[in-house]
């Protein structure tokens, strides 16, 4: 070219890039831009230049072959207005046919459309080296031309994209041998090429697509539609086709031949002339009529006189074929039948390879050996690195047998790792013959976990070779593209190397075909012999096989061996904890992640699960939308998904997908933006087929059951796809199908289906369509009553299974190929079903639920852990929705105290006003004060539900959590108003009393003031003055109270005696009370020594110990628990006892007596197996007697500090003295009025402030303290902690059996540690109440004054006003014992009274100088009792088994009692029959046993798994089976072995002897258990 037309050249490519908006995108288009999910560009025949990019690809990478009929710009006939033409009577035909204004318009129009092929070529240019390569993959799945040569507009190079070709194979036959596949790269074929020497009028394009595939068009031609006459990009490009023969007789050529083409006229491309013709094995020229001395002529010479056959077509000649000397050609083309012309063409073309030296076969890889061109292998330098990373790793494979590689390079994979998923399998499945070695299930699992350690030791003992090394450092230190291409170097080279199974192959289906031919022969002994001589083949094949897949499974083997031992690899150069990260990235660059090994069918969870974290932390807690894939084999389902999402899973006809994978398709900001989907990626698992054959022999129906359930119960969506219609096939594809959705219904997992019938004829049919649908419905409905009787459960049709419409949820399918491979093209078709589906899987899951990549992870976890057992329904536990639970319990607990704090403050507001005097209380006024807080828990509610990002999770609790916390409100509300009416009732019971009081004070308030008058007559000083007051207040108190008995203190010890001396002797009631044994009643272990067995059951002999054991053991379960019942209703006669208000009295602790005498009685009565001494009765009547002494001695104490006049005028002794001097001193009447209300103020103030304390401190220390902070399920696990941490045996039989009062007694150990750690902060907090409640007064002074002033009122008003602005704040009565009508200067009221107070105040503030003077005992409620109350009104119901409570946070909740951990049942006393040997067993490990056990009070066994009929406790327990519980217990048992057996007097010996494993727990070990799976 020359200089000038180099720069108009560029000119024009610049145009066309502006115009195509691709402009400054040079190498800049990655794939990533257009494998995200989009809406859908494809729709219509004409594309806006703009789109062009996005609609071309977009068609490209779904196979869809229109793609080369895109009309670039808009639709004129649709978009441009319809110009108004003159009547045919006024024109001229010559000048409207052939006038020079209409040819000006052609030329006009033609001139300015893109040439679709320049656009390809423009998107082309700007794609970087992946996504040329995923283009040109495309291109030659379509069957087009793809481009060999390429003249780059931006650099004035030549290119050879080499590296776009690395990914393309094409397999043919020829009728010598039985075909064969190789990449395109490699292959050694013959090659035509085609050019031309000036402008023709025959389309030489339009000629070699006659010669590949007459019904496509491989290359574009001028007659195509999207053509123009104006190109740009395309001039100088060669393109490169094959054609690939089917063996059969009508192929056009007998072997795999090679077509180029160079576009443009071949005289201007001197350079791509000369390297195909170097290369190639014919030339075909097609020649205008030129002069001899043409410059053309002289290239056309220098061809003609070599060695090649040389092909020349004459346009302008119409001669049939003729060989003008030998090797030369010449071919005729004007007015001739092209059928005849094809065929010559074809002929000669043979005739030319019959000559053909195998020297002249083409070789792809050979074109870079050409000067003057660039190879874009060698100018991008992260290629060429990646290629030299791949080609070191491959370099230590040489000289390596195929079948060996594996077992050499990846050690950790092999034996060993099937190995553990052997055991891991028999751990969670124990045969028959282990559950009858012996019963010890825990030793036995204890065993088995002990052999899968050795195992992973093993693992982790093995050095990791060098090819892992080197591909752990590649990944470690490359980044973006330098590491793809690396990736995808190193698996097309492993695909070049295993190339050589090709035999092995071959042999595999000579081997499988001999199998299916014996069946038919019924001949078992050589059935036999096929079969093992078929295994034998399938191992080695599948030894031969070697992908990344082994290489990323090999790493992961890696992590979990050392994750187990917990310890790095001697020679792993990084941290084995960043493996995952390297997995992660793999994943994030589009490379898909095995999920489950095909070759073990198992699932490394610890490593999926590490995997998934790490792509968390790189990418957030990302939305997904889980789509799974399942069928039989060879389905196309990973052709169906690479086509739908552009997807990297592995296709190859006969060697499916083995396993399941899962890659992440990123959905587009447009799409989040306009909110379309709800969900940043889709992330699709597909999986190996159904009925696999490799699996033929060992795979069965229950393999294909498990994969079923664990991909549907993935997916959001499961797509079912079925290879046509074929009942037969479809049959167990559909009952697998049923059977995991019927499991999924069952544990609440919400999934959905879509039927994809492949390569189904005569899609368009729609009576066809119709009749197809209501078979698959009829088959459905049956399947669903086959499976629903299997999995024991009641549906009659499919659609009560799952939400299915089965007019859109079964799609068919046109055939993928249109023709017959290997040179079919795709069928349009199947890409627009492909589209199609897409769109109705994108519509439904913008209105379906979708997941976190956590959640999705802790989804993989309950599925594989559930699916591991035998029954997947009973033992299948959501983690996730424990999990989203959990958050709601922790909720929950937050809006119950925003509710109760709300009442305390409420509570105190109405106290005061009782104490002031209002006793009219309703409740509606309760609801009134509470309704703020109770609107702002409502708001708070709905928001949660309707906007937390597990929403569709929770709508299932929203109707129950809505009712229970409108009920705790109501309760509230009734509650308070039962207090507050108490209150009222107590009052209006003390109003002689108050009489009384108020008389004594006016005597009180009248003696001192007259005395002090005398006295001051007298001139006595002050001293004298304290002297006499204290004489006359002795006799004033005497007299007044003098015909009142005072009240006297009790010794209820006495009393208790006196009362069970009435049923039994008055020394033995001693002798009981001196033992002390009471005290320990609750904590014993057994009860030997309160139980008679009835004489009856009593026997001899060898009998006796063997059944007294086993009778023992139900009495002390039977007595503990009456114990329990004992004491909650004693509890409540305590609570009930009006002591407070009236004082204490004998007829109490006979109450509580009579109730025990009562309840042993009713437990006698019911009893027949044993009876209880009296010395038990005794004992019980005192332990509950000792508890109420406690309660009943506070309260007769704040009795008679409230009713003993003594007591109460001592009280306010200071206060009249201060009177009585203020007299003495002759102080005014307001300085009187002063004193009196901050004598009154003061006590009030405190009160109010301790009270309000209270409930502060109790806010604040849950949030503080981190116990308090959350659910139940917290603070137990604290609890757990700080028993561990003390290791007191007594304290965990508490816990164990009196829970309850053990969480009482640790929430107050952790108030008191809370005060004590934080003294100043509590005592900062209580000085700043203090100074709130004077500033509240002092505003209150200041408000009534000017209100007063106002109204020119006196002192009288002034006091009224004051007294009632109190009402609510502070309890202040206020009869005035000052005449405050002679009250006179409110202002000088105002500012005394504010100054007496503030001085009042500082000296209050004064007195709370340390902690130590803050005394909580003083609050109405203190904040231990206000957060027991929040946190202990819940469920405590305990496992029957384990004593394991019940974590429910709602204390009469629906549903069953769930526990996350249960614990060993011998910590709770239980042992094996018949034995005197502790149980060592979980409940959850022996629900999945075939274990038996005996019904409750009954001799009849029952099976572990049927534990719900053993009796009414256990029919409301959900216990679910699971080998992950706590090494926290297992601790426990191990460091309380000997207390365990001293207590129960029993040992862990025989069946319960404990598992050695056990014991290498150590204590830290165990707390660290508490933060892991609590």
């Amino acid at each position: 070219m020359s200089s000038a037309k180099d720069v108009n050249f560029r000119l024009s490519a610049e145009q066309l890039m502006g115009r195509l908006h691709l402009e400054g995108k040079y190498q800049k288009l990655k794939p990533e831009d257009f494998l995200q999910i989009t809406e859908n560009s494809q729709s219509g025949e004409f594309c806006a230049e703009e789109k062009f990019a996005q609609t071309f690809l977009q068609k490209l990478l779904m196979l869809d072959c229109t793609v080369r009929c895109i009309k670039i710009g808009e639709n004129n006939e649709q978009n441009d207005p319809q110009q108004r033409c003159n009547e045919p009577s006024t024109r001229e035909a010559f000048n409207d046919f052939y006038g020079e204004e209409a040819e000006s318009d052609d030329e006009t129009n033609t001139s300015d459309a893109i040439d679709l092929m320049d656009a390809q070529m423009a998107v082309f240019h700007c794609a970087d080296g992946f996504l040329k390569q995923l283009m040109v993959t495309k291109l030659s799945q379509c069957q087009f031309a793809l481009p060999l040569l390429v003249p780059n507009p931006f650099i004035q190079q030549i290119e050879f994209p080499l590296w776009t070709f690395r990914q393309i194979k094409k397999s043919w036959k020829t009728t010598n041998d039985t075909g064969q596949t190789q990449p395109v790269y490699r292959a050694e074929t013959p090659m035509v090429a085609f050019f031309r020497f000036g402008s023709v009028s025959s389309s030489k394009s339009q000629l070699i697509n006659s010669l590949i595939n007459e019904k496509h068009n491989t290359f574009f031609h001028r007659n195509c539609p999207g053509s123009s006459r104006t190109r740009i990009l395309m001039d100088g490009v060669v393109e490169i086709a094959w054609y690939c023969p089917s063996g059969e007789k009508t192929d056009k050529f007998p072997q795999c031949v090679a077509f180029c083409n160079l576009h443009g006229d071949a005289g201007v491309n001197e350079k791509q002339l000369d390297i195909i013709t170097r290369m190639s094995s014919v030339n075909v020229v097609i020649l205008t009529q030129m002069k001899n001395n043409n410059n053309a002529m002289t290239k056309i010479q220098r061809l003609y006189q070599a060695s090649k056959p040389l092909i020349s077509l004459l346009p302008e000649n119409n001669s049939a074929l003729k060989e003008v000397c030998q090797g030369k050609y010449r071919i005729g083309l004007r007015d001739r039948n092209q059928s005849t012309v094809f065929e010559e063409l074809r002929k000669a073309i043979n005739k030319g390879f019959s000559s053909l030296e195998s020297s002249s076969l083409f070789k792809l890889n050979d074109v870079a050996k050409h000067l003057n061109i660039t190879v874009d292998e060698k100018t991008d330098k992260d290629c060429r690195r990646g290629k030299d990373a791949a080609q070191q790793m491959m370099s230590l494979m040489e000289s390596k047998y195929l079948t060996e590689i594996k077992e050499s390079f990846l050690p950790c994979q092999g034996k060993l790792w099937h190995q553990w998923c052997q055991k891991n399998s028999e751990l969670h499945r124990p045969t028959l013959g282990e559950l009858h070695k012996g019963e010890n299930i825990e030793k036995n699992k204890s065993d088995k976990k002990s052999e899968m350690l050795k195992i992973r030791e093993q693992q982790q003992r093995s050095d990791v070779r060098e090819f892992i090394q080197i591909f752990i450092q590649q990944l470690n230190s490359q980044e973006g593209n330098e590491m793809v291409y690396f990736l995808k170097w190193l698996g097309i080279l492993l695909d070049d190397f295993t190339e050589s199974c090709s035999a092995l192959k071959h042999e595999y289906i000579q081997k499988l075909s001999a199998v299916f031919d014996l069946k038919k022969k019924h001949d078992k002994s050589q059935q036999q012999m096929a079969g093992q001589e078929f295994e034998i083949i399938t191992d080695k094949l599948q030894a031969a096989t070697f992908g990344l897949e082994h290489i990323q499974r090999e790493i992961g083997q890696i992590y979990e061996s050392c994750s187990s031992v917990k310890n790095n690899k001697k020679n792993l150069k990084i941290d084995f904890r960043t493996l995952p990260g390297l997995a992660a990235k793999m994943m994030m660059s589009g490379f898909p992640l095995e999920l489950m090994d095909g070759d073990a069918a198992h699932v490394p969870l610890i490593w999926v699960t590490a995997v998934l974290d790490e792509l968390i932390k790189k990418l957030g807690d990302k939305r997904v939308f889980v789509l799974s894939v399942l069928g039989i084999q060879s389905s196309g389902k990973s052709t169906m998904m690479n086509a739908m999402f552009g997807l990297q899973f592995a296709v190859s006809a006969g060697r499916c997908t083995r396993g399941a994978f899962m890659q992440l398709v990123k959905v587009s900001e447009e799409m989040k933006m306009k909110k379309q989907l709800e969900f940043e990626y889709i992330l699709v698992v597909d999986t190996e087929g159904l009925r696999a054959l490799e699996l033929a022999g060992r795979s069965t129906r229950n393999h294909d059951n498990e994969l079923a359930t664990f991909v549907v119960g993935l997916g959001n969506m499961t797509l079912i796809n079925i290879f046509g219609e074929n009942t037969a096939e479809m049959q167990e594809t559909l009952q697998n199908v049923v059977q995991a959705l019927l499991r999924m219904k069952r544990v609440r997992l919400n999934t959905s289906c879509m039927f994809v019938h492949q390569n189904v004829y005569d899609v368009t049919a729609r009576e066809k369509n119709m009749e197809g649908r209501r078979r698959q419905q009829k088959k459905l409905d049956k399947m669903t009553k086959l499976d629903a009787k299997e999995e024991d459960c009641n549906k009659e049709f499919f659609s009560d299974v799952i939400a299915f419409d089965v007019q859109n949820d079964v799609k068919y399918f046109s055939q993928l190929w249109e023709g017959s491979p290997p040179m079919a093209p795709p069928n349009p078709k199947y890409s627009r079903n492909i589209q199609e589906l897409k769109d109705t899987i994108l519509s439904k899951a913008s209105t379906a639920s979708s997941i976190t990549l956590s959640q999705f992870k802790m989804r993989i976890n309950d599925l594989w852990t559930a699916l591991l057992n035998e029954n997947f329904v009973f033992s299948f536990k959501n983690t996730l929705e424990i999990s989203v639970y959990r958050k709601l319990e922790t909720k929950y607990i937050n809006w119950t105290w925003s509710l109760r704090s709300a009442m305390l403050s409420i509570e105190d507001k109405f106290y005061n006003r009782i104490a002031n005097g209002y006793i009219d209380i309703h409740d509606n006024d309760l609801i009134a004060e509470l309704k703020t807080a109770k609107d702002e828990v409502e708001k708070s509610m709905k928001s949660y539900f309707d906007e937390d990002k597990d929403k569709d999770i929770l709508c299932q609790w929203r109707g129950r959590f809505v009712t229970q916390i409108k009920g705790l409100h109501d309760d509230l509300v009734k509650e308070t108003e039962r207090k507050l009416n108490k209150a009222i009732e107590h009052k209006k019971a003390r109003e002689n009393l108050d009489e009384r009081r108020r008389e004594y004070e006016n005597t009180l308030f009248t003696r001192s003031k007259e005395c002090a008058v005398s006295l001051k007559s007298k001139g006595a000083d002050e001293r004298v003055l304290k002297k006499e007051f204290d004489t006359l207040w002795s006799k004033w108190v005497t007299e007044m109270a003098e015909d009142i008995l005072p009240l006297k203190d009790f010794d209820l010890w006495d009393d208790v005696t006196q009362v069970l001396s009435e049923n039994h002797e008055l020394t033995f009631v001693n002798q009981r009370l001196n033992l002390q044994d009471f005290k320990q009643i609750v904590h014993r272990g057994d009860y030997d020594d309160y139980i008679v067995l009835q004489r009856h059951l009593e026997q001899s002999g060898e009998i006796v110990s063997s059944q007294n054991n086993i009778l023992n053991a139900k009495c002390n379960d039977s007595v503990r628990q009456l114990i329990h019942n004992v004491m909650q209703e004693t509890q409540k006669i305590v609570e009930k006892s009006p002591v407070r208000r009236n004082g204490y009295n004998v007829s109490y602790i006979q109450a509580i007596t009579d109730c025990v005498q009562k309840l042993v009685h009713q437990h006698q009565s019911g009893n027949q197996t044993f009876k209880l001494k009296r010395e038990f009765i005794t004992d019980l009547c005192l332990y509950v007697c000792n508890t109420a002494i406690k309660k009943f001695t506070e309260l007769h104490k704040e009795f008679r500090e409230s009713n003993d006049p003594r007591i109460y005028l001592e009280k306010h002794k200071t206060q009249y003295y201060s009177i009585f001097k203020n007299h003495w001193s002759g102080a005014t009447t307001t300085t009187i009025l002063i004193d009196f209300i901050c004598s009154k103020l003061e006590p009030s103030i405190l009160e109010s402030v301790y009270n309000k304390t209270a409930i502060d401190f109790a806010a604040q220390m849950r949030s503080d303290i981190r116990a308090l902070r959350e659910n139940r399920s917290n603070l137990e696990k604290h609890i757990l902690k700080s028993l561990a941490e003390k290791e007191d045996f007594g304290q965990y039989m508490q816990y164990i059996q009196q829970p309850k009062e053990h969480f009482k007694q640790f929430i107050k150990k952790e108030v008191k540690k809370y005060f004590n750690e934080q003294s100043e902060i509590i005592l900062n907090s209580f000085k700043g109440n203090l100074k709130q409640k004077e500033q509240i007064v002092s505003n209150a002074v200041h408000v009534v004054t000017v209100e007063v002033k106002n109204k020119r009122g006196d002192g009288n008003m002034w006091f009224r006003s004051f007294t009632k602005t109190l009402t609510n704040v502070l309890k202040f009565t206020g009869e005035s014992r000052v005449n405050v009508t002679e009250v006179k200067d409110l202002d000088f009221l105002e500012n005394h009274l504010s100054k007496t107070l503030n001085e009042m105040m500082i000296k209050l503030q004064n007195s709370f100088s340390s902690i130590n003077d803050i005394k909580m005992e003083k609050c109405r409620k203190k904040p231990d009792e206000i957060l027991i109350d929040h946190f202990c009104q819940c469920c405590w119901v305990q496992c029957p088994f384990c004593k394991a409570i019940c974590t429910n946070t709602m204390e009469d909740h629906s549903g069953d009692h769930t526990v996350p951990f249960h614990r060993s049942t011998g910590l709770n006393g239980r042992f094996y029959k018949g034995t005197s040997n502790l149980a060592n067993c979980f409940c959850t490990t022996e629900v999945a046993s075939d274990n038996w056990l005996y019904a409750e009070n009954s001799e009849e066994k029952i099976f572990w798994k049927e534990y719900r009929k053993g009796g009414p406790e256990l029919v409301n327990w959900s216990i679910t089976p699971d080998l992950s519980e706590l090494p926290y217990w297992k601790w426990v048992v191990c460091r309380f072995q000997k207390d365990l057996e001293k207590l129960y007097n029993k040992t862990f010996k025989g069946h319960g002897e404990i598992p050695y494993e056990w014991r290498r727990y150590t204590k830290e070990d165990a707390i660290k258990s508490l933060n892991k799976y609590i």
